[in-house]
């Protein structure tokens, strides 16, 4: 039976992330940088490098997964995943990003968490800047590297991380949520269905996830209206679907949480 073009297309798009996962543990640079493209609903099966990676979502949102949680990079935003950790990369959207592999003698002290940042201008035109075909016998690029290099850690941190607990009960609890996002969350429910008390509860969610159950809540509302925003649905659309009583909730709780209204938030700057 002859394959369909779309499994093709992504069995030759799984064939293309190994080799440049090949090129990417063969690079002798410090910092290597390359583009890459996905069409809608890929997804990247478990891996890692032994190179950290920043990832800039130059269009579309990926999503980031671990052990450790989920990580939402829209555009104009940025990703730093440390050097070994395993993960998935799923795109909500076509995804054009550039990502520059940094190697663990590059920093002298590199970030061991991952972040999810907004970029500045410089960023923004210095790692395009990276994945340019080098010119022959310049010094440039060297400067152009280690000008990044600099820049990624002085990036302002963006709250687009959302943690999942270990315990298998509370995980499930999350995960059904975020399958199913509401404004309306009660703590007293979740407490009741994990048999504790609410303050018993509280605890417990906070040493799970380092955060309180409201804030979680509003970053999971975000994680579910960034990709349909981006994509250009109405915001009025969005805030209903999430179980928001009005537009002007639905946005204060987006403006508190992102820094920005929606419309103001995906006014891209100027591309490079």
């Amino acid at each position: 039976m002859m394959k369909s073009k779309q499994s093709l297309a992504t069995s030759e798009l799984a064939k293309l992330h190994v080799e440049r996962l090949a090129a990417i543990e063969a690079a002798s640079e410090p910092v290597y940088a390359i583009p890459s493209e996905y069409p809608a609903g890929y997804h990247v099966e478990p891996h890692s490098h032994s190179r950290a990676q920043f990832v800039y979502a130059r269009s579309g949102v990926l999503m980031v997964s671990s052990i450790l949680g989920r990580w939402m990079v829209p555009p104009q935003h940025a990703l730093w995943i440390p050097a070994g950790l395993v993960h998935t990369v799923d795109m909500l959207g076509d995804v054009a990003m550039l990502s520059a592999y940094v190697s663990p003698q590059a920093l002298a002290d590199p970030p061991t968490a991952i972040r999810v940042v907004a970029l500045t201008d410089l960023a923004r035109a210095l790692i395009t800047e990276a994945v340019a075909p080098p010119e022959a016998k310049s010094g440039r690029r060297d400067l152009i590297m280690a000008l990044l290099l600099e820049e990624v850690l002085r990036l302002p941190d963006r709250p687009l991380g959302l943690p999942f607990p270990s315990d298998t009960r509370l995980a499930t609890l999350c995960r059904g949520f975020m399958e199913s996002p509401s404004a309306r969350l009660v703590i007293d429910d979740w407490a009741e269905r994990l048999a504790m008390s609410r303050r018993a509860f509280t605890r417990f969610f906070r040493k799970e996830t380092g955060i309180s159950l409201s804030t979680w809540r509003q970053q999971a509302a975000v994680f579910t209206a960034l990709p349909r925003l981006a994509a250009g649905e109405a915001v009025t659309a969005v805030a209903l679907d999430l179980g928001y009583d009005s537009v002007a909730a639905f946005t204060t709780m987006f403006r508190r949480t992102m820094g920005a209204a929606p419309r103001a938030y995906f006014r891209a700057p100027e591309q490079y």
